[in-house]
């Protein structure tokens, strides 16, 4: 299906980009302002002493470029040191996060493309109507609004004023008495709601705007001219013959839609206090916590390389045009 040659070129570039990005991810927290060690000298008067066998401890006492080295070896091998802050793991604390995030996104992304792909057909299918116009001003409304403000206000909304959802963590207090699966994954999806609309809203107008112009030029067809005079119906010439031509942007959006949900999932977490891996970000950054700081974001710099990716290699394989270019 793919060419050797591309693959292989596509794979080398893919660990170049790895490499400059754990470079410039170790050299990035270095400079930020702030000592780690100090900040842990204030909160517990640590004597010159202390201080002095922390930093052996935590290797931050060893050169830069012996620290970087370490931490290079460190990522091939799946390591990334102790937490400064919790003095465990750090893959033992991405391990417990990374779940209740992935839930979080998984959740946000099942919203966006069905309801994105949605109202995008019905956008396209009534063009120049006031539904379209509606659809489309709307959606641009929705994408240029904030991800960190829309989820204040579904707070104050839904949380202060209706009091119909919780408006932080992930399961109430008293869940640690509930032995019922069910009544847990009940907790669990009630505190889901918010974050999830948060993330639905600010992103799903890409989806609608790709989906509609797809739809559009694949309406405009010589097949789809056909199709009509044959006598099928709008339903049938919009998504059996419509949509199923127009899928090829919109697969590939969905590939790139996880490089752009990942910054937004920060903000959201931190905002309504769900204990994944952007709160933990965002702790880790007040703490000056190297370790935690650095694999985050190479994950998550993985994740939308990876992404990228995907994408690239499914354009290819849904467009024969492109793989023969």
């Amino acid at each position: 299906m793919f060419r050797i040659g591309y693959l292989g070129r596509r794979l080398a570039a893919l660990a170049a980009t790895l490499l400059a990005v754990a470079t410039f991810n170790f050299f990035l927290f270095r400079i930020l302002p702030g000592d780690p060690i100090r900040l842990l000298a204030r909160a517990g008067n640590l004597t010159p002493e202390a201080i002095a066998r922390l930093r052996q401890l935590f290797g931050l006492d060893e050169p830069l470029p012996v620290q970087y080295l370490i931490y290079l070896k460190n990522i091939v091998t799946g390591q990334f040191g102790m937490s400064l802050t919790y003095r465990r793991p750090v893959v033992d604390i991405l391990a417990e996060r990374i779940t209740n995030t992935l839930i979080l996104l998984a959740a946000a992304t099942i919203v966006v493309v069905i309801a994105g792909i949605a109202l995008g057909v019905a956008a396209a299918s009534r063009r120049g109507s006031r539904t379209d116009t509606g659809t489309v001003v709307t959606s641009l409304v929705f994408w240029s609004l904030p991800t960190f403000w829309t989820g204040l206000i579904l707070i104050f909304i839904f949380g202060v004023w209706l009091q119909v959802f919780p408006i932080s963590g992930m399961t109430d207090p008293g869940s640690l008495f509930v032995t019922s699966p069910l009544e847990k994954a009940l907790d669990v999806a009630r505190h889901l709601v918010l974050p999830t609309i948060t993330l639905a809203l600010v992103d799903i107008g890409q989806f609608i705007l790709i989906t509609r112009s797809s739809l559009v030029d694949v309406l405009t067809e010589d097949y789809i001219v056909t199709a009509r005079a044959k006598g099928l119906s709008r339903r049938a010439v919009v998504w059996r013959h419509g949509v199923r031509n127009a899928l090829l942007p919109i697969v590939t959006a969905t590939a790139l839609y996880v490089s752009l949900i990942v910054g937004g999932a920060i903000q959201v977490e931190t905002v309504f206090s769900w204990p994944g891996m952007g709160r933990l970000m965002y702790d880790a950054v007040l703490r000056r916590d190297y370790p935690i700081l650095e694999a985050s974001f190479f994950i998550f710099a993985v994740t939308v390389i990876l992404a990228n990716l995907l994408s690239d290699l499914l354009y290819q394989a849904l467009d024969p045009r492109v793989r023969e270019a």
